[in-house]
């Protein structure tokens, strides 16, 4: 049973990785246009999108990733939570 928190515990940890070089990378328009930025943002644009639907930018700051990060640490509690109560 530890085996399945330690992959999920994995995955979540990657995705925060990618949003996190994601975001880093808009600081760098050039990387955008590599492989490695083409992955990213087929991987981790989809999540953002609707974060950045309903919140706006303040001024030249997207907080929206902020927020998605934010948003998938509960969803990883959560998660966490209901499969310990189940395994």
């Amino acid at each position: 049973m530890k085996v399945v928190f330690d992959i999920l515990d994995f995955v979540f940890m990657v995705y925060q990785f990618m949003i996190i070089a994601y975001i880093l990378m808009s600081w760098v328009p050039q990387m955008r246009d590599t492989g490695i930025g083409q992955l990213l943002e087929r991987l981790v644009e989809p999540y953002l999108a609707p974060f950045r639907r309903f919140i706006p930018p303040l001024g030249f700051i997207d907080i929206s990733p902020i927020v998605a990060l934010i948003a998938l640490r509960f969803a990883y509690a959560g998660l966490d939570a209901i499969l310990r109560q189940i395994l």
